[in-house]
């Protein structure tokens, strides 16, 4: 390297270094192909730590599957059985064969909707749910709604092309954050195999990338390459989405390792711990960069003076990130 090139390397090195995390990750995150709509959040604190087109409305195939298998855990017994309906037998794409009459449990029927994408799977078990796919669209758009996906619209639940289907990155993290949380779907999700079916699952995240926990595959020509990804690490779970991505297991990994490495889940509020003499009654976890850690602050408001009785509201605690606001609740007396 000549003298005037190594003079301007050092400038260059320094300028990366210094930039905010989620800009330096937008400038390692680059081997892969973007994606139309992408977005990485941690499912405590629902921080986005990456996002890029989050809020673009974009068809999303069969990660559509993780709302409708939602709507099942939350709702039916998974131990019941379910007679296949004709509807069901013969929906085209991805499919596990069922045929009208065969008995399956509940269960059974998710594992093969989020393993092996059985679109037949799908139908049977909106058809179970509700009664009929246009009412299972109905609870799936009140329960997206209900999760804070507004700009979602479910038609069907398979993801099989529909001009009205649609959701964005936010809103599929969203919905997977709360999916996540439910440790049969965490079951579902993570399992590499049935083996009382015999399937397989086809999610290559599993077997390729550490921590890795699931969720679901997506494809159609219309909606591309869907991903959605759930990953532990250090004690902290990242949700990645990424939509219409070329290189979707790449891409997902790229960007859930930039996230993984910038930031750190950090225990903010302890019930163990008084504050400033009172004391909370829930702990709070939030990710940190390792700058923005000495730039929290916390404050007690509209403190009553002891004594007071005790177990008495006794004010508010808040948490700021700089100026923003991130976590409030309430003190009381010891």
């Amino acid at each position: 390297m000549n003298k005037a090139l190594k003079r301007l390397a050092l400038p260059l090195l320094l300028m990366f270094v210094l930039l905010p995390p989620a800009m330096r990750n937008a400038q390692t995150a680059s081997a892969a192909a973007v994606s139309r709509g992408e977005c990485v959040v941690e499912t405590v604190s629902r921080r986005f730590l990456h996002e890029r087109n989050a809020d673009a409305e974009l068809p999303m195939a069969s990660t559509t599957k993780i709302l409708t298998a939602v709507l099942v855990i939350d709702d039916c017994d998974l131990d019941e059985t379910a007679t296949v309906p004709a509807e069901a037998e013969g929906t085209e794409g991805s499919s596990v064969y069922l045929k009208a009459g065969d008995v399956y449990t509940v269960r059974d029927l998710l594992y093969g909707l989020m393993l092996r994408s059985g679109n037949d799977c799908a139908v049977a078990l909106a058809l179970h749910h509700s009664g009929s796919v246009e009412r299972f669209a109905a609870a799936m758009n009140a329960k997206a709604a209900s999760l804070g996906a507004q700009n979602s619209f479910f038609a069907n639940p398979h993801g099989l092309p529909d001009e009205r289907h649609h959701t964005t990155a936010r809103d599929l993290a969203l919905i997977t954050a709360y999916a996540m949380e439910n440790e049969t779907f965490r079951q579902i999700v993570s399992c590499k195999y049935y083996e009382p079916r015999a399937w397989k699952n086809k999610n290559k995240m599993l077997w390729n990338y550490e921590g890795a926990d699931g969720v679901k595959t997506g494809y159609t020509v219309r909606a591309g390459k869907c991903l959605v990804t759930s990953a532990e690490r250090g004690g902290m779970r990242l949700v990645c989405v990424v939509l219409d991505s070329p290189e979707m297991y790449d891409r997902t990994a790229e960007l859930l390792d930039a996230a993984f490495a910038d930031y750190e889940l950090v225990k903010l509020c302890d019930r163990e711990q008084p504050f400033e003499g009172y004391r909370v009654e829930e702990d709070f976890f939030y990710p940190l960069t390792w700058e923005e850690r000495g730039k929290i602050r916390k404050e007690g408001v509209s403190v009553f003076p002891l004594p007071e009785e005790h177990g008495t509201f006794a004010g508010q605690m808040r948490i700021f990130l700089e100026n923003d606001l991130i976590f409030s609740q309430n003190l009381y007396i010891m």
